[in-house]
């Protein structure tokens, strides 16, 4: 059934999609703003809470923490453990992780950032449409929940590559399947991505098409753009994955990074003469570890890739906001996940499907009721402190090495090895530093980071995997496709 309302005034939407940050942690507070209607933090006794296999309760409790030195584990089999028995794992599943954690450090994943801690996305869900029950599309890591976002689909994978004792490398990068770009190609609609470094949607195999890889643009040109009031029907921003300016809001990266680049895009799009028929998405892809209190509901299997995960529930809910002047501020408590923004945009310009979940799910125009005319009293800019962008340890900055990042190298090396094989000669693939120059970047610090080229590398892997990219289209023509689906 058509969701839309009989007058859909927006014709540019923005989707700008973060990382990692549940909806607890996160928005939970605006239940201070939103009282008796957003589900979040409780506003009288008692709190949330999880225990240890010892019995010891952590509570949820307000945290003012820009740092976490641990990251949380968010791979499938630990999700699932975290959102056991009523989302009763996120401690038990940390301990796991780290045995030598202080209760202090166990703790950080049970916090939350109190309202108006968070300037963007605080002052956003004050002004704006705050999505309480938008959960991720599967209980696992970024880039699974990306592939969902773009196309309805993963394929099956619900992991990170992690090297080359990853038993389905090949498989992994595998994503042949049809996405929203395909779609709106299909309808004549154009579209852009915005990156900074790397892109991430390059692993989806049609974006590596040179039709496709035209429609890319540095971040740059996106402020360029919107100042010009020349932004296609759909963008999508991708943030910046390395570096120490890394602002995907991945920890042990300063949260207030992310806050200033939502910030950023806002202040843009305020001002510019398309903001009156645009609609930002601010989302994030996964919770990363970080507790939520609502156990995510069942969900619909996008397609026959089963055998690494049965797709049937949703992963923890996280931050979502709709943002546009037809929008009138307030909570939106119907049932989301990445799916029902492709659902909005296959319906809005009545594109072809793209999978069963995609089907099913529910269209964010259910969320989305439309004022009689744009409102005059949003918020004109956002404001980020430039002293809280100074990292409180530039250490973990510095000597960062995630899984994103490792998935990233991967990726590159899986594109390397088959030009190689399609018979070119290539160099080797950089990698993000490690062993003793990343230890003593850490314990050090000083000497250390005279040691350290971790910002070279960053720039080195971003150059490498760019040209990888660039040469990867004829050999994605070239060689066959794989049909089997991933164990």
């Amino acid at each position: 059934m058509n969701t839309l309302p009989s007058a859909d005034p927006i014709e540019h939407v923005v989707l700008l999609m973060l990382e990692n940050r549940s909806f607890d942690q996160t928005l939970g507070s605006l239940s201070s703003v939103y009282p008796n209607d957003l589900d979040g933090i409780p506003q009288t006794p008692p709190p949330y809470f999880n225990k240890d296999a010892s019995g010891t309760v952590y509570e949820q409790l307000p945290t003012g923490e820009l740092q976490m030195a641990l990251d949380p584990d968010h791979d499938n089999g630990p999700v699932l453990e975290q959102i056991a028995g009523g989302n009763q794992g996120f401690i038990k599943d940390f301990i796991r992780k780290y045995p030598r954690s202080t209760p202090a450090q166990r703790r950080q994943i049970m916090g939350y950032y109190e309202f108006p801690s968070l300037p963007a996305l605080h002052t956003l869900g004050d002004n704006f449409v705050v999505c309480d029950r938008w959960f991720s599309s599967l209980p696992g890591p970024t880039w699974p929940n990306r592939f969902f976002a773009l196309s309805g689909t993963s394929r099956g994978q619900v992991k990170m590559p992690d090297g080359i004792w990853h038993p389905d490398i090949d498989g992994f990068f595998n994503q042949t399947q049809d996405t929203i770009f395909d779609r709106l190609n299909e309808a004549g609609k154009e579209w852009t991505i915005y990156h900074y470094d790397m892109a991430c949607s390059w692993v989806l195999v049609h974006q590596r098409r040179l039709e496709n890889l035209a429609r890319y643009k540095t971040m740059g040109f996106f402020f360029d753009d919107v100042a010009n009031g020349v932004l296609p029907p759909f963008t999508f921003l991708e943030p910046k994955y390395n570096g120490q300016d890394q602002n995907d809001d991945h920890p042990p990266h300063n949260i207030m990074k992310g806050e200033k680049l939502i910030a950023d895009v806002y202040n843009a799009l305020r001002t510019s003469p398309q903001w009156e028929k645009t609609l930002l998405v601010v989302l994030f892809d996964e919770h990363g570890g970080f507790y939520d209190h609502v156990t995510p509901p069942k969900a619909v299997p996008p397609d026959e890739f089963v055998g690494q995960y049965a797709f049937n529930q949703f992963g923890v809910r996280v931050p979502a906001i709709l943002v546009s002047p037809w929008l009138a501020r307030g909570v939106a408590h119907n049932e989301f996940d990445h799916t029902s923004l492709l659902k909005y945009l296959i319906e809005k310009w009545g594109l072809k499907s793209l999978t069963k979940r995609v089907d099913a799910a529910a269209s964010i125009a259910d969320a989305m009721h439309f004022l009689p005319a744009p409102r005059r009293d949003t918020v004109r800019s956002i404001r980020v402190r430039t002293s809280d962008l100074y990292a409180p340890m530039p250490e973990l900055e510095a000597f960062d090495k995630s899984p994103h990042h490792v998935a990233f190298g991967e990726f590159g090396d899986y594109l390397a090895r088959r030009r190689a094989d399609a018979g070119g000669t290539v160099p080797p693939f950089p990698k993000p530093q490690a062993g003793l120059r990343q230890w003593m970047g850490r314990t050090l610090m000083g000497w250390g980071r005279a040691l350290s080229t971790a910002q070279e590398d960053s720039a080195a892997r971003t150059v490498a995997l760019q040209r990888e990219v660039g040469a990867a289209q004829a050999i994605d023509e070239q060689l066959p496709p794989r049909a089997t689906a991933p164990k």
